[in-house]
């Protein structure tokens, strides 16, 4: 796919049988229409878009994934840029496109991308229907990652250009960072396991936190779901099983035991 990062139109690469960047034709127009209200927008300063998350590493599931793209810019940005960039996304969101609904990502300078600093300038950041400046959180060392070993480019430099590799060791540091920091506090709000797709989401990725701790590198939830499948004791199989199997419109599963599972992976990991 990164070979047919130099087309020079949203447009034009939408030609090509719906079958670029994804296999998807519906992602394709969402994610082809941000390209091209985000380079008339950002002009000179766009540099590039990629993906990363799922669509990326190959385990995209149209029945519970995200879409997650990434406009790289040449500089910061002005606040005249953020707002209009921030109505474009609103508008895109209210196109009618159930994939304009579900897409997460960031505006970040390539002077940003190389390597995560903590303290970092604030960018323009998406979740489905929030935009919001703010500094990036610390999975985005992850994301990095994801990126490097396998974002791809739907136009702008080739991603090794752009970023450093990440290290086992960082990604280690990440996951216990983002374990005590993020994760332990969900023993305290049983709400949060409630919105959709929340408690299998939080089953996976913890399953993949443990999977980097003991491994050294990042792999997909649901082979991080087999790993711990085969690896961890048998009495959290049945809730790993229900969280791998989960797709919109089914319940959530058993929010106690997941619970139950959050604090022997904190205990896993020495928390």
């Amino acid at each position: 796919m990164a070979g047919t990062a130099g087309k020079p139109s949203g447009l034009e690469l939408n030609t090509e049988v719906n079958k670029f960047p994804t296999p998807y034709p519906d992602i394709n127009q969402v994610l082809l229409n941000l390209l091209d209200n985000a380079r008339a927008i950002l002009g000179d300063y766009f540099t590039g878009m990629y993906l990363y998350g799922s669509l990326a590493g190959g385990d995209f599931d149209p029945g519970r994934s995200d879409i997650d793209p990434i406009v790289v810019t040449g500089k910061e940005l002005s606040d005249n840029l953020i707002s209009d960039l921030k109505v474009m996304h609103r508008r895109i969101y209210e196109s009618g496109s159930a994939w304009a609904t579900k897409m997460t990502g960031a505006y970040i300078p390539v002077n940003a991308m190389r390597k995560y600093s903590p303290t970092g300038a604030a960018c323009p950041l998406f979740n489905r229907n929030e935009f919001l400046v703010a500094r990036p959180d610390p999975d985005w060392v992850i994301h990095r990652h994801i990126l490097y070993t396998c974002g791809v480019v739907i136009t702008g430099p080739p991603l090794q250009n752009i970023i450093d590799p990440v290290s086992s060791e960082e990604l280690q540091d990440t996951v216990l960072t983002l374990l005590r920091n993020n994760w332990a506090s969900l023993l305290l709000n049983t709400d949060i396991f409630i919105g959709t797709g929340h408690q299998s989401f939080i089953v996976l990725t913890v399953c993949r936190a443990l999977y980097t701790l003991k491994c050294g590198s990042i792999t997909s939830k649901p082979r991080s779901a087999e790993w711990a499948i085969a690896n961890l004791d048998n009495k959290w199989t049945e809730l790993i099983e229900q969280a791998a199997a989960w797709h919109n419109g089914n319940p959530p599963g058993d929010i106690s035991q997941t619970q139950e599972f959050l604090r022997y992976v904190l205990k896993e990991a020495g928390l």
